[in-house]
């Protein structure tokens, strides 16, 4: 089995910044694209930013030129490192990976998410 563990989330002041981490730990064949999703109280989960093995990235509109997206591939574990954060930024942040079994059959995997508070 594969677990992701996260941690960086806590409360920060508008403007502020944050690191998040995650993780991934167990039988891991072949790690691929990581990812980023936020959920907001009342509504529904939505992407951050997504890289993949080779370093591309992919933002949510609303984060772009705010947040960062990167992986360490021999650790496992990638980051968002969020500066200029917005109340509206407020969610539980939550760390997905897509992987290869032994088997070659994709699965994926979330993390048990890590809560964003911005606020004064």
């Amino acid at each position: 089995q594969v677990q992701l563990v996260e941690s960086g989330g806590g409360l920060v002041q508008p403007g502020g910044s944050l690191r998040l981490s995650c993780a991934a730990s167990g039988r891991i064949f072949r790690l691929n694209a990581m990812g980023w999703y936020r959920q907001a109280p009342g509504k529904q989960r939505e992407l951050v930013a997504t890289i993949t093995t080779g370093g591309m990235t992919n933002y949510a509109d609303s984060v772009k030129g705010r947040f960062t997206i990167s992986r360490d591939n021999a650790k496992n574990t990638v980051y968002l490192q969020m500066n200029s954060l917005k109340p509206e930024d407020t969610a539980v942040y939550y760390c997905n990976a897509g992987l290869t079994n032994s088997a070659l059959k994709y699965f994926e995997v979330w993390g048990q998410g890590t809560l964003v508070t911005v606020s004064s």
